[in-house]
Formats: structure tokens, C-alpha cells, sequence
């Protein structure tokens, strides 16, 4: 079976970050990650800066059909690709090649 094709590091960065963006323009969406989470507001700076939380991010987003189709259609992409830059950040041990 081929590989999915991969996008870059910093596109799945930047992506991820859009999506923070996204939950934080609503109150209501950014206090269900936090909750979801259990992130305080006051240490979401500092949580934003451990290993997986990007990656974390795009999982929740792609964990919820409704608010995954408001994303995409926000920052202007096709929803396969917030799985695609969740899979770069998440790294290659949420990958399991099939034979």
C-alpha cells in the first residue's frame, strides 16, 4: 500500500495554529478543548509549547465532524488535510504501515 502523501513540517504547523485561533474566536468552542483537555486558560501558553499539543489540537478538531467541516471551510482547506498535517505532527508512531 503507498504512503499518504505527506505535507511539510511547517504547513502543519501553521495549520495547527490556525486551528487555536479558531477555538479561540469562540468562547464556547475554545472552553470545550479546555475542558475536554483539562488545560487552564492561564496555562495555555505554557501547554502550547510541550511536545504533541499542535498535533493535539488538530485531533480534537478532527475528532468532531461539525466543527472539523467549520474549520476547513474557515481556513480554506480540504478537511483531509487537517488529518494529513495531524499525522506529521503527531509523528510516525500514530502511523502503522500495512502490509
Amino acid at each position: 500500500m503507498p504512503k499518504r502523501p505527506r505535507i511539510p513540517q511547517q504547513s502543519a504547523d501553521l495549520l495547527a495554529i490556525q486551528a487555536l485561533a479558531f477555538l479561540g474566536e469562540d468562547p464556547e468552542r475554545l472552553g470545550r478543548f479546555l475542558a475536554l483537555t483539562g488545560i487552564g486558560p492561564a496555562d495555555l501558553r505554557t501547554a502550547a509549547q510541550e511536545p504533541g499539543f499542535l498535533a493535539g489540537i488538530l485531533d480534537h478538531i478532527a475528532g468532531d465532524q461539525a466543527l472539523l467541516v467549520a474549520f476547513a471551510t474557515h481556513a480554506g482547506v480540504d478537511p483531509t488535510e487537517v488529518d494529513k498535517a495531524r499525522r506529521m505532527l503527531a509523528g510516525p508512531h500514530w502511523e502503522r504501515e500495512v502490509p
